[in-house]
């Protein structure tokens, strides 16, 4: 085991992918908080009130960005780094086919392709958790709505200030800002869901 973690570090280091990781692990699982807020408001506008109807449309939505986001970026990193082993080959002239900086190149493609479509998935499921206690009789739905609400907003809070961790700025400022996105977000929906309900009323 111990080998093992220091192969795959050595690879980390050699493919960078720890900053890329953070990238895509960020921007994701802020995509998938936002989309099931979206879905959370809707349903609730809607006067929806059946869990198991939320519970599905959002496991679907999820699985859904889960997929697409893992095939996207195994695609887009696999187009990146051969390019990049290829204009390395060039210069060491030189088959790198096997070699660490191959091996390192895969273990990049992987773990980008996983962090992509795991992060929006997993994010949206932590947004999602109030409604299973609802489905278990646990909490009341609208316990659940508020719930939800407060657990997107405090996840948009806190990845805000892993952002102002990484780029050594003031992470409350960080935090606050994403938390003003999930508002805005918040009340667009809102109206939007209110205004297209009435249409079709």
């Amino acid at each position: 085991m111990p080998e093992l973690m220091k192969k795959l570090k050595e690879y980390a280091e050699i493919s960078s992918i720890g900053e890329i990781s953070r990238r895509y692990f960020v921007m994701n699982a802020f995509d998938g908080a936002l989309t099931m807020l979206g879905v959370v408001i809707g349903a609730y506008i809607a006067n929806i009130r059946s869990p198991s109807s939320i519970i599905s449309a959002g496991m679907a939505g999820s699985l859904a960005m889960a997929i697409s986001g893992i095939s996207g970026a195994y695609m887009a990193e696999r187009a990146e780094r051969l390019k990049k082993l290829k204009s390395l080959e060039r210069a060491m002239l030189k088959d790198l086919k096997g070699s660490i900086h191959y091996r390192s190149h895969r273990f990049a493609m992987m773990i980008a392709s996983l962090t992509d479509g795991l992060s929006p998935f997993l994010a949206a499921m932590v947004v999602l958790s109030p409604f299973f206690l609802v489905e278990l009789s646990i909490i009341s739905w609208d316990l659940a709505f508020r719930a939800s609400i407060a657990i997107t907003l405090a996840l948009l809070f806190f990845m805000g200030i892993y952002l102002g961790k990484i780029s050594e700025e003031n992470r409350i400022v960080y935090g606050l800002q994403m938390l003003v996105i999930g508002l805005i977000t918040a009340f667009i929906c809102f109206v939007v869901s209110l205004l297209i309900g009435g249409n079709l009323a």
